[in-house]
């Protein structure tokens, strides 16, 4: 069997940590470089999430928070694999999503958008990757909205993406966005990722995904490293 090189993190195609245009980075982000600390057993080995906690109707964001109803917005399908550098699944990886509902708005007591909640939406789920590294989930496409980065200033719709490997020091968080959107150009969070980089962030329409009569399919791979891995946040 040949084994293919190693590939290391491609960091030109993540955002810096400060980026002016998206405002929190200049206060939040470090100033001084960063010290590399030696990982010990505790990092390596846990702590970890307990597989038989997640449940096979936790993937399906329209019906596993539903209390009466069916919740508003137009139903999506999301599914994709996660991949290594040599295009090999991972499997058994915990992938969590969460976004705002239909109207733009989360269940978080921070969010004061005036829009309306979806009492039959909660906005969050997670599945394990099988064997072939696929996962899929069922929600409802979130709508825009505003934030205090600038005068006039609104998100476009995402999906919030969080990958558990087998260790607390493996945690990667990521975006996916929709294609066709036109406030992806005016998103300082979209455009602090490299231009080289920028559509391994968005999803593409994918009528083999779609259910008939039921809702449209978005393709959505993650590649964890090399030079085509999908950008993650800092």
């Amino acid at each position: 069997m040949q084994v293919k090189p190693f590939q290391p993190r491609d960091w030109d195609s993540h955002p810096p940590l400060i980026y002016p245009e998206y405002k929190s980075t200049v206060f939040r982000a470090p100033k001084k470089p960063l010290i590399p600390l030696k990982q010990s057993l505790s990092e390596l080995t846990g702590p970890v999430y307990g597989h038989e906690s997640v449940a096979s109707g936790d993937s399906d964001l329209t019906q596993c928070a539903r209390v009466s109803a069916d919740p508003i917005g137009e139903r999506i399908v999301v599914a994709g694999r996660v991949i290594d550098e040599n295009g090999k699944p991972v499997p058994n990886t915990l992938v969590e999503i969460w976004q705002a509902n239909a109207a733009g708005r989360y269940i978080h007591v921070n969010d004061q958008h005036n829009a309306p909640l979806d009492p039959n939406f909660f906005g969050a789920g997670r599945c394990v990757t099988d064997n072939d590294g696929r996962y899929k989930f069922y929600s409802i496409k979130p709508g825009a909205y505003p934030w205090g980065n600038h005068a006039n200033a609104w998100r476009p719709a995402h999906i919030h993406l969080s990958l558990f490997g087998p260790t607390i020091a493996t945690r990667l968080v990521t975006q996916l966005f929709f294609p066709g959107d036109p406030l992806l150009p005016l998103d300082p969070i979209f455009c602090s990722v490299p231009a080289a980089a920028r559509n391994r962030l968005v999803a593409a329409f994918d009528l083999s995904v779609t259910e008939a009569g039921f809702a449209l399919g978005y393709a959505f791979d993650i590649v964890l490293r090399g030079r085509a891995e999908t950008p993650m946040e800092g």
